[in-house]
């Protein structure tokens, strides 16, 4: 496409201003690719790594053809995760804020299927969700799916993957046969080719170079003995000392084991793994995204989805076997015109992995010296700290409640006060952590919004 500019395509100037205001002035090239031909309304199967702007790409695309004055599901975008499902959702209404009216509405697992079957009957235009909650809602009739024109499956491969792929079937044969159906992957098998071949009609193939930029994302290889990989991330993490670290292992056991001896010695460290219950999870990835938490060790399958915009380096504990999923992990740092740092550790038993790395990138890796890292000390502890409120949305409490009573009452300058998060029943602010125990000491004995809720401090 000759020109990759967004007002070459066919959008409305309200839907342009609003992509102007947003920062969108180029395409990236999966939206240079995608966007001409989902604006033709055709079947389109797109392969593209994590961070390419795929959300974008098919956002505008429904958002192009959505009627406003229908107030039914015209579309609808499944996800592999809550996470991914929630920043979708956000994304499109960043999208949207050229209309007033256009209801986006995110229905995933571990929330409460009551509001969500509240808010259904209040209508949506645009439902994100998770394949198994939206196949719940299916099988209540709390969800009508019939005036659905695009049907997105984002992280077809991580839905398949997490064995959704029976639920996936299922909300397929409720949205009709004549619509638009949008596949993104980051990887695209045969098994999946296979299994998505009667959703789509006559699909067209999109696929943009799912090798990362090496000026963007440098990528430095440690060889390690297996016993001495946890000294070797506290090794890394001192030398490098990166603002936030996600940190990959291939077992929940690990993940624990690192995250604790990483506490022990002074870093803010989180695991985050399967089988933790919702609420925990929520929590962890909020702690993460809020700076109160400088790294988190974690398992692939419980990364999914996650997605921290300044992430300043992964570390890749184990090798991993599967060379596509060594770089959707190392895709998670650089992300934009950021740049980015992949830190891979190796025992001698893996080289044979890393040989695969250097096949599918057709090039080699670089070595380099453990021991000539500095091994300066010093803690590496968060900036934030995470103060959870008793109480959120049925309580009437909003950001701005919040950020009037700690800036005005409390005394904080808004620099000190970070990312709120407001949820159905709970409420967390981040706070500084030098001036935090102060803060929840005058904050507790005072009030918000003429009342006085139960706080405490979540690590």
């Amino acid at each position: 496409m000759e020109s990759t500019s967004f007002s070459s395509l066919a959008l409305s100037p309200a839907l342009l201003s609003n992509l102007d205001s947003l920062g969108y002035h180029t395409m990236t090239t999966i939206q240079a690719h995608s966007l001409p031909l989902i604006l033709q309304q055709r079947d389109l199967i797109a392969q593209a790594k994590t961070g390419s702007g795929k959300t974008a790409a098919f956002g505008i695309g429904i958002l192009a053809k959505l009627n406003q004055s229908y107030f039914a599901i015209q579309a609808l975008v499944l996800c592999p995760t809550r996470e991914l499902a929630d920043q979708v959702a956000n994304e499109l209404r960043r999208l949207a804020r050229f209309a007033d009216n256009i209801k986006v509405l995110t229905l995933c697992g571990g929330a409460p299927m009551r509001p969500q079957m509240a808010s259904l009957e209040h209508g949506a235009h645009i439902v994100v969700g998770t394949p198994g909650r939206i196949r719940d809602h299916i099988s209540r009739g709390s969800i009508k799916l019939g005036t659905v024109q695009t049907l997105v499956l984002d992280e077809a491969d991580r839905m398949t993957d997490m064995g959704f792929y029976e639920e996936i079937a299922g909300i397929v044969s409720a949205c009709p046969t004549r619509r638009q159906t949008l596949l993104f992957s980051a990887t695209y098998p045969d098994d999946i080719r296979k299994a998505s071949a009667e959703f789509l009609r006559q699909p067209a193939e999109v696929k943009v170079e799912t090798q990362h930029d090496d000026s963007q994302i440098e990528q430095r290889f440690y060889e390690v003995g297996y016993d001495d990989r946890n000294a070797a991330v506290a090794r890394l993490l001192h030398h490098f000392r990166p603002v936030s670290t996600l940190a990959f292992c291939n077992t929940k056991i690990h993940c624990r084991e690192l995250a604790a001896e990483l506490r022990e010695q002074g870093f803010s460290a989180l695991a985050l793994y399967g089988e933790l219950e919702q609420r925990e999870r929520d929590e962890i990835l909020l702690q993460f995204a809020n700076r109160s938490c400088s790294v988190l060790v974690a398992t692939d399958v419980a990364a999914r989805g996650l997605d921290i915009q300044t992430l300043g380096a992964v570390i890749n504990v184990d090798v991993s076997k599967d060379t596509e999923v060594h770089i959707h992990r190392i895709g998670r740092t650089g992300r934009g015109q950021d740049s980015g740092l992949a830190l891979s550790l190796c025992a001698p038993n893996e080289k044979k992995w890393v040989k695969l790395i250097e096949q599918y990138q057709n090039a080699p890796v670089r070595w380099f010296d453990l021991a000539a890292l500095d091994a300066a000390q010093g803690e590496l502890v968060a900036p934030m700290v995470t103060l959870c409120i008793m109480g959120g949305k049925k309580d009437k409490l909003r950001p701005g409640d919040l950020l009037g009573a700690l800036c005005g009452e409390v005394g904080l300058t808004k620099d000190q006060v970070g990312k709120i998060n407001v949820s159905e029943f709970m409420t967390y602010v981040a706070l500084d952590r030098e001036i935090a125990d102060k803060a929840l000491a005058k904050l507790s004995s005072g009030n918000i919004k003429g009342r006085q809720f139960k706080m405490r401090f979540i690590s």
